[in-house]
């Protein structure tokens, strides 16, 4: 017969028991409710981030989108405007040369004038006068003198406005290749997925990053931009229509000034061409009234030898017949004829001697006046030489030679062609 092993322990009660099973079944059915509320809970947790990181990403996406059509229109409307700030750059880079070329071809007029009075100051005697021909050159060195400093500050003018444009463009380029930096990385943030190999999580990416604007000033900064460029190129437009205005005054000033100095030179030309042919006439009939002048003195001359022999006779009878003697030394009517013979040719000799010191007279006032008429033709034919020779010079002055003067190459005053490209 088996022996029971009898142990000590402490034992529970049946009520104990049972408050025990009860305790445990309550405990089991609470924590399955906690269970089941916490994985329903966990559902509906799951469905809503789902669904709210859906919406979000769509949400991120669509705002991607949105700005990148805000920046796609900005870089467009950037793109349009640097454009025509270009096309305005070579519009006043044109009118800067073609400015400069008219500064080039006022300097033949200018040396053409400077020669011209230089050539006129080589006339001598009564022909260097201050005459209408005279103010004229000087008035025209005087017009294209203020001509070249109107267009040298035209010159300055569209310098500067070039350098303010050059500015402006290249603001607008800047701005462009932010914008166009900016819409590559958001089309690239776009284009990211949640299956992307290149996504991965980054330190502190909420951070504001130092420098970080707001659209407005986003919005502000671009606008700006193109407001400043736009007011630019009117600024420029009007300069043009001033430089051209200006041009063409200063073309119209000194054509006409050109114009009126040729025409007086051509009249004085004219009125020294008749002083001189008066003066070659005069020439011509004071030199044969001196030959006509000297034939009559030398005549004069043998008048007044012819007449020594007949005052000979007469002298040599009268003193023959006092020789007569006694009573016959008669004062007859041969002795009262021989007298007046005497008297008669002493004072013809004498009249002849007058006429032939005034002849002479006449002759030496006429010779120096023929001197004095040479010396004024040598001058005069002078000064018309130096006025057909101011004529031909100012022939370089004709269209023709001011249209090849004008198409001589410039060297601009400054590089204003230079602009920032995009890349």
């Amino acid at each position: 017969m088996a022996t029971l092993s009898m142990k000590p322990g402490l034992r529970c009660r049946v009520p104990d028991w049972e408050n025990s099973n009860e305790q445990i079944s309550e405990a089991a059915q609470h924590r399955r409710h906690i269970s089941h509320k916490i994985r329903q809970e966990g559902r509906a947790l799951r469905n809503e981030t789902v669904n709210k990181t859906g919406w979000d990403e769509y949400d991120s996406s669509r705002r991607l989108s949105d700005r990148i059509n805000d920046i796609a229109r900005w870089k467009k409307s950037l793109e349009a405007c640097a454009q025509e700030v270009d096309a305005e750059i070579d519009a006043l880079t044109v009118a800067k040369e073609e400015t400069e070329r008219a500064l080039a071809a006022t300097v033949l007029p200018l040396e053409v004038s400077a020669e011209c009075l230089t050539l006129r100051e080589g006339r001598r005697g009564n022909e260097l006068v201050s005459d209408p021909v005279e103010a004229q050159l000087k008035k025209e060195v005087d017009v294209i003198d203020g001509a070249q400093r109107v267009l040298q500050q035209c010159i300055d003018q569209a310098f500067e406005q070039l350098c303010l444009l050059q500015e402006a463009h290249h603001q607008l380029i800047l701005d462009l290749q932010h914008k166009m930096e900016a819409l590559d990385v958001d089309m690239s943030c776009l284009s990211l997925t949640v299956t992307s190999p290149e996504i991965s999580l980054k330190p502190n990416p909420t951070r504001v990053p130092p420098g970080s604007t707001t659209p407005q000033q986003w919005e502000q900064f671009s606008h700006y931009n193109v407001t400043r460029a736009k007011e630019e190129m009117q600024a420029s437009l009007q300069l043009r229509e001033n430089i051209s205005i200006t041009r063409a005054q200063v073309q119209n000033e000194l054509e006409a000034q050109r114009i009126a100095t040729e025409f007086t030179l051509r009249k004085r030309t004219h009125h020294l061409e008749q002083a001189l042919q008066e003066l070659q006439w005069q020439l011509k009939t004071t030199q044969n009234e001196i030959t006509d002048l000297e034939g009559d003195i030398r005549g004069l001359e043998r008048d007044m030898q012819a007449k020594m022999a007949p005052l000979k006779l007469v002298h040599t009878r009268l003193e023959n017949r006092t020789k007569r003697p006694g009573v016959d030394l008669c004062r007859d009517e041969v002795q009262y004829g021989l007298v007046e013979e005497a008297r008669q040719l002493d004072s013809t000799i004498l009249a002849l001697k007058q006429k032939l010191a005034q002849a002479q007279d006449s002759l030496q006032s006429l010779q120096h006046h023929e001197a004095q008429m040479l010396e004024d033709l040598s001058c005069k034919q002078e000064a018309l030489a130096l006025e057909q020779r101011s004529m031909q010079t100012r022939r370089r002055l004709t269209p023709t030679a001011q249209s090849d003067a004008s198409s001589m190459p410039v060297v601009p005053l400054a590089n204003s062609r230079g602009r920032l490209q995009l890349a």
